[in-house]
């Protein structure tokens, strides 16, 4: 009798495959209360390798950490008309503490341009102060109606950057370098995800903001997911809450704002579009564990070499993990590694040790073969093996962007190419307002604009403009 896979396979359910995926590899699971969710030591694990390297892309722009309450007095979101209007049925409210109602209600962050805006009212006054550059670290809550963990969950954890200058064009290139220079090149270098560039249509902007920029990448199943949003916010919140600085001339002038945010939801894209039917397929930049050095059965000597192995790896600037357990099978062991998307996997048993070799096993490209089982070779072999790798996922999710991306000129060609498992890019012209929609009625919606060579437009109605549509998580 067949042996019954580990996973349900994309082909058949991708949803349940993403569910056992997210299970199986011990990522997360779900939390007491409807929509929240539990990260795994694993799935935080990938968390903080992607919150290092953010937070250092951050800090490079000059930006500061700081943090600020997860309660917000609910009088706050009545000063931004749309902001507030844009987050109202995703609000989480406090009305009682202390065993007895509140004075005013507490809204849990949504988000925080209002609480911070608060505060850079008090620490602008001048010229000197900007621009103001702050990050923070945080968990959030919206109240989401159809959770799926990582992707869309009523609690997650993000960055979220708020700053102040003291002009548009300021405020506006610090957003697109945020966008390009900060999100694009970390999914691109780190997470091999590639990723279109885009502004976001009026009727998907941030609630409050004049412009939003996203970054949009296609999931193994063919919808898109957004994967982070960096916002011009005008002068809208500085308007609502006088935020106003002494000009060198010596006036009076409000600022002019920024926002950006990347979340959780970049593990549940590192499932979907690195996934496979045996499980996760981990990045080697981004891995915790890059090389994972089994040891077949429990013997005196191959535990010995295994260790060797592993220390001389180590030295070499490698992250690596030695399995030696003995109570548990070796076939367990490697499907858990599997499951779990290690991209390397050295394997070494007794027999190995007679030829003098040990079995290299690659997740990305698949397969195995025999190399040289001496510590110093193998420390020399694998770095270039893991950046091989790295650049085969950014080359297959590419290819898959591009061979399931059609270029149509009626919306009808659009639902068509969309409903057939992909994208489809149509002239804005040719689209519009009205043609959103007649898409939004199939389930379709615009993800972004792009120019017609693929950069992203100044403005939302620049002629040549292109709309990338597709269903969305």
């Amino acid at each position: 009798m067949a042996k019954a896979p580990v996973l349900t396979r994309r082909a058949d359910d991708f949803p349940r495959w993403y569910q056992d995926l997210i299970t199986k590899a011990e990522l997360a699971d779900n939390g007491p209360v409807r929509g929240t969710m539990v990260i795994r030591p694993y799935g935080y694990g990938l968390w903080e390798r992607m919150q290092q390297d953010l937070d250092a892309r951050i800090k490079e722009t000059g930006a500061q950490n700081a943090y600020f309450p997860l309660l917000i007095p609910q009088s706050y979101l009545a000063k931004e008309a749309d902001h507030v209007e844009g987050f109202a049925p995703e609000l989480a409210v406090v009305t009682h503490g202390g065993g007895k109602e509140l004075e005013e209600p507490a809204v849990v962050r949504p988000t925080s341009e209002m609480i911070i805006n608060d505060y850079f009212a008090k620490w602008v006054q001048s010229y000197r102060d900007l621009p103001l550059l702050i990050n923070q670290w945080a968990n959030v809550v919206r109240w989401e109606l159809r959770p799926r963990l990582f992707l869309r969950t009523t609690e997650f954890l993000w960055q979220e950057g708020h700053t102040a200058h003291a002009t548009y064009e300021e405020a506006r290139d610090f957003a697109a370098h945020i966008h390009r220079h900060v999100y694009a090149d970390f999914m691109r270098d780190v997470l091999a995800m590639d990723v279109v560039l885009g502004r976001k249509t009026p009727a998907e902007r941030f609630a409050g903001a004049i412009n939003t920029l996203t970054l949009e990448g296609m999931m193994g199943d063919g919808k898109a997911l957004q994967m982070g949003t960096s916002h011009e916010l005008g002068q809208n919140f500085a308007e609502a809450f006088q935020t106003r600085y002494l000009s060198k001339d010596g006036t009076q002038e409000l600022v002019w704002q920024t926002s950006w945010g990347s979340t959780t939801r970049m593990i549940g894209a590192l499932v979907m579009m690195h996934g496979d039917d045996d499980g996760l397929r981990v990045p080697p930049r981004l891995a915790p564990v890059q090389v994972v050095v089994l040891a077949v059965k429990a013997d005196d000597q191959v535990l010995t070499k295994v260790r060797e192995i592993g220390a001389a790896l180590k030295a070499a600037g490698i992250r690596v993990h030695v399995d030696d357990r003995a109570d548990v099978p070796f076939g367990r062991r490697a499907v858990d590694w599997e499951l779990k998307g290690v991209p390397v996997r050295v394997e070494v048993g007794p027999r190995d040790l007679e030829s003098g070799t040990a079995v290299l096993a690659r997740r990305i490209p698949g397969g195995k073969e025999p190399v040289s089982a001496d510590p110093a070779a193998l420390a020399g072999l694998l770095p270039g093996v893991l950046e091989d790798d790295q650049a085969l996922l950014l080359r297959q999710s590419r290819e898959r962007r591009r061979s399931r991306t059609s270029d149509v000129t009626t919306v009808d060609g659009a639902v068509e190419a969309v409903l057939a498992g992909g994208w489809a890019r149509i002239p804005w012209a040719a689209l519009g307002e009205a043609g959103e929609e007649r898409l939004a009625g199939h389930g379709i919606s615009v993800r972004c604009l792009i120019a017609q060579d693929g950069a992203v437009p100044d403005a939302d109605d620049a002629p040549g403009n292109v709309a990338v549509v597709a269903r969305a998580y």
